[in-house]
């Protein structure tokens, strides 16, 4: 969501533009953030069935206490493990830990330590972390700045089970050599990694239990998967965006039988490099997106009778060769998108029925190819963002009744085409980022009552047509970014009371008024409100929205400082917000 009528995002980024809680500027970009979701007395309290919030249990309270006045306690080492461990959480989430209070936790046997991206950590707090011994299961230190050093001291927890080292950039192939012995590992993560070579790689042949390793970003790994030969239990490979790995890498994983996912987007692996797979018959995973591959890897490809989830989009995929699709029954998901494909790939998809997720993004489909989806009565889910998709397209469509998610944007259609949706009783998400969509194309949609997502971003939708909004009374998600609506439009989506993400960017006549009907929505996680005409004095009607977490108004009268003084009084909850 934002300002800019043209959204493409880079698919490499995606999943790094996920918003992340009040973590480090540094590593926001990272899915980790485990510490984000532990229990704790200091959030809302979860409602029971009648709406009511359930106190907080006496031993919640305890937890909570305690952490309050940790500075008072000097060791927990007595109390038994689990109440231990749910102080350590609780200081955690409310962010009380220092390296000071840690000392507390000395010989405390814990056997989870959640310190993703949790601010201040590094090698001295590598003495308390290991004295856990053998107790200790987990250990998530990813965007720390754990050293070597401090890695040299976990090599005694011989039970842990699952390390978690992503953004670690100062740990290097001396580092990876103190978890060799570690042999109960069974997921291991060093994503965005530059220090790790193919010599540290060898470092990994000992785990022999491992059954899941990720290596995303670490591009000098190159040679090194020969050291993985003998991981025969190994299940889940990521080499996303290791654009070191080429045709040979992938030889050694001929053996890994065991394999059920495998991630090698944006690397150089080439048709060639796919025929070491066609072994893998307990593959169900495979993504080779951004890959210099074309559609003669399907030959080996054909071959994998369990193989579910296959992207090869932003390939060198043509309409050359894609018959071979026609073989890939078992597949659920397919992803074509950014190919040089046409229709004629949609004619050998045709007898894929198990196919739930299809997309087209981006690719030379029109209208006639549309009919070879028509027998697909599985699909649940369909991308076609930027194709030369029209009104008779979606007559194809109309008796895709399991369609649960469709994506429209910067298609042909027009309000005329929206009529063939009408049927679509299961959709839940609908993407009409289309500048030919007006009022009366969304009156057409009324039927869709169970829409919970629904993206207008730059369709012509004025104050008559949000009217037609009341019809939606599930949704969660919705942007209008047209510059059509004014104060009274918002007054019709007022009463959309599930809204948790609402986006009205660019509707340049919105003011306080707005901000006043906004306030309604009770539910809302993230709003945007940016180039319009609220001010600083509006600002009080937000103070209802207790759950808001991001706030965004970019290119109005409203400064960062008035936004901090709110969250300060009223907004504690709030993480992210703009102007910042």
């Amino acid at each position: 969501m934002g300002g800019a009528c043209s959204r493409k995002r880079d698919p490499q980024t995606v999943e790094e533009n996920a918003v992340h809680g009040s973590v480090s500027r540094r590593y926001s970009k990272s899915g980790s953030s485990k510490w984000l979701g532990g229990a704790s007395f200091s959030r809302a309290s979860v409602d029971n069935k009648d709406g009511n919030p359930i106190p907080p249990s006496l031993m919640e309270l305890c937890i909570y206490k305690i952490s309050e006045e940790i500075s008072q306690y000097g060791t927990f080492s007595m109390l038994p493990r689990d109440i231990s461990q749910q102080i350590f959480n609780e200081l955690v989430y409310s962010q009380r830990l220092t390296e000071a209070y840690l000392e507390a936790f000395q010989d405390c046997a814990l056997q989870d330590i959640n310190l993703g991206e949790y601010p201040g950590v590094d090698d001295t707090w590598m003495d308390v972390i290991s004295s856990q011994g053998a107790s200790l299961l987990s250990a998530d230190l990813s965007g720390s700045e754990v050293t070597d050093s401090g890695l040299f001291h976990i090599k005694d927890c011989k039970n842990v089970d699952a390390l978690n080292f992503n953004f670690c950039d100062q740990i290097s192939d001396v580092g990876l050599g103190y978890i060799n012995g570690l042999s109960n590992l069974t997921t291991l993560s060093f994503k965005r990694n530059n220090n790790i070579t193919t010599k540290g790689m060898s470092a990994l042949s000992g785990l022999v239990n491992l059954l899941k390793l990720d290596l995303e970003r670490c591009p000098g790994i190159h040679g090194g998967l020969v050291h993985l030969k003998g991981l025969k239990k190994l299940e889940g490979l990521n080499l996303n965006c290791c654009n070191c790995i080429t045709d040979t890498d992938m030889k050694p994983l001929s053996d890994l039988s065991n394999l059920k996912e495998l991630q090698i987007s944006c690397s150089k692996v080439t048709d060639h490099g796919v025929t070491f797979l066609k072994g893998l018959h307990k593959l169900e995973l495979l993504n080779m997106e951004c890959c210099p591959i074309t559609a003669a890897c399907l030959d080996s490809l054909s071959d994998l009778g369990f193989l579910l989830y296959l992207n090869v989009s932003r390939s060198k995929l043509t309409d050359d060769g894609c018959e071979k699709f026609s073989k890939m029954k078992s597949l659920k998901v397919l992803n074509l998108g950014f190919n040089d494909v046409s229709g004629v790939v949609l004619a050998h998809l045709k007898g894929l029925i198990n196919l739930e997720s299809l997309n087209l993004d981006s690719c030379g489909i029109r209208d006639e190819g549309l009919v070879h989806l028509a027998g697909l009565n599985n699909l649940k889910c369909l991308e076609l963002s930027d194709t030369q998709v029209g009104n008779n397209g979606l007559r194809h469509l109309s008796g895709l009744v399991n369609i649960e998610s469709l994506n429209l944007s910067f298609t042909v259609i027009t309000d005329g085409g929206l009529r063939y949706l009408a049927k679509m009783s299961s959709l839940r998400s609908l993407n009409l980022d289309v500048r030919q969509v007006t009022d009366a194309g969304l009156a057409a949609l009324a039927s869709l009552t169970g829409l919970i997502h629904l993206d207008l971003f730059c369709a012509k939708i004025t104050d008559t047509g949000t009217n037609h909004l009341r019809n939606f009374k599930k949704l969660r998600s919705l942007e209008i970014c047209g510059g059509g609506l004014t104060d009274a439009g918002v007054k019709n989506i007022k009463d959309l009371k599930s809204l948790m993400i609402l986006n009205l960017s660019q509707n340049s006549h919105l003011t306080d008024k707005s901000l006043e009907y906004i306030s309604e929505l009770t539910e809302l996680v993230s709003l945007n409100v940016s180039s319009s005409r609220v001010t600083s004095t509006g600002l009080k009607h937000l103070t209802s929205l207790k759950n808001l977490k991001s706030l965004s108004l970019e290119s109005t009268k409203v400064t960062a400082n008035d936004i901090k003084k709110l969250l300060i009084s009223h907004l504690p909850d709030l993480m992210s917000f703009r102007p910042e």
